[in-house]
């Protein structure tokens, strides 16, 4: 780890205070779909994905949260942005056992890539914690890491959650405040308790 986390707090502002993303609709495959055909966005990233403003015309990058995570996949993002590494079978509990899981993939019909990645726990009406998130270096200084976590606030303000949180390592946290996110001063109302 790279120091000590240091818990964020924010309040979401009411959906109606929000100005909306701009988001590009497609279309779900026809029933009349010619078989051997590419599939379409959303048979590959499911309904309410979203479609990432991107500085190269060539790419295609994409948030879902119903497109499945995969291990291997996750596992080589973590190591791109230098996390340690966690047993898989965890890693799985993990996201099994989360609220909200929301990939950002580099689109291909064939393959879509996971670049990007956060996920949330929570109690489900209330409060939610956001943890892991990451962006891959190749596509970090372009505002993908701004969109997913935009879109991960929409996707917890759909649930009614009005009070996240997060931790961040001491060398992002100017990224988080820079979004809104509020340090929790002096550090007065948290806790933590490490196994041994």
């Amino acid at each position: 780890m790279k120091g000590t986390p240091r818990r964020v707090a924010a309040s979401i502002p009411h959906p109606a205070a929000v100005r909306p993303a701009s988001v590009r609709i497609f279309r779900t495959r026809s029933p009349l779909a010619v078989p051997g055909t590419l599939p379409l966005m959303t048979d590959l990233y499911g309904p309410g994905h979203r479609l990432c403003a991107c500085p190269n015309p060539s790419l295609e990058l994409v948030l879902s949260q119903a497109r499945p995570i995969d291990l291997i996949e996750l596992e080589a993002l973590c190591d791109a942005v230098g996390w340690s590494r966690r047993p898989l079978r965890r890693v799985r509990k993990a996201l099994q056992h989360s609220l909200l899981q929301v990939g950002l993939w580099r689109h291909d019909a064939r393959l879509p890539r996971l670049v990007g990645f956060a996920r949330c726990t929570g109690d489900g009406v209330v409060e939610a914690t956001v943890w892991d998130v990451a962006v891959h270096p190749r596509y970090q200084g372009a505002g993908l890491g701004k969109e997913l976590m935009d879109y991960v606030l929409e996707q917890l303000r759909g649930m009614g959650i009005d009070r996240v949180s997060l931790f961040a390592d001491p060398d992002v946290v100017g990224f988080y405040a820079a979004q809104g996110w509020e340090l929790e001063p002096l550090q007065r109302r948290c806790a933590f308790w490490y196994a041994p």
